[in-house]
């Protein structure tokens, strides 16, 4: 059963970005975590779920993914601490999705 999300990795509160989109949450969370993911994520260690957001299809995902590339740093900052403002990985929360 697919759950696509748009999910924000950080490397540290405040730090290197990383906005991606998927239909198995915990599933490309291990990947990235594990080095799976060759590129940007494994390069800049970027492997923190930091927020995260679920959609009904995955048209609406990719449209939310792109919305997020396209604003600020400071917006992403923004949506990440209305969710989780000590940014704690959320990786263990999301084991149900």
């Amino acid at each position: 059963m697919k759950h696509p999300c748009v999910y924000i990795l950080a490397s540290k509160p405040n730090g290197t970005l990383y906005v991606g989109v998927t239909s198995n949450l915990p599933a490309r969370i291990w990947q990235h975590k594990n080095n799976q993911v060759q590129g940007f994520t494994s390069k800049y260690s970027v492997h923190d779920l930091v927020w995260y957001e679920q959609h009904e299809t995955m048209d609406s995902a990719i449209t939310r993914e792109k919305q997020l590339k396209a604003g600020s740093r400071q917006k992403k900052f923004t949506l990440i601490e209305s969710m989780n403002p000590t940014w704690s990985d959320l990786y263990n929360d999301i084991a149900a999705l």
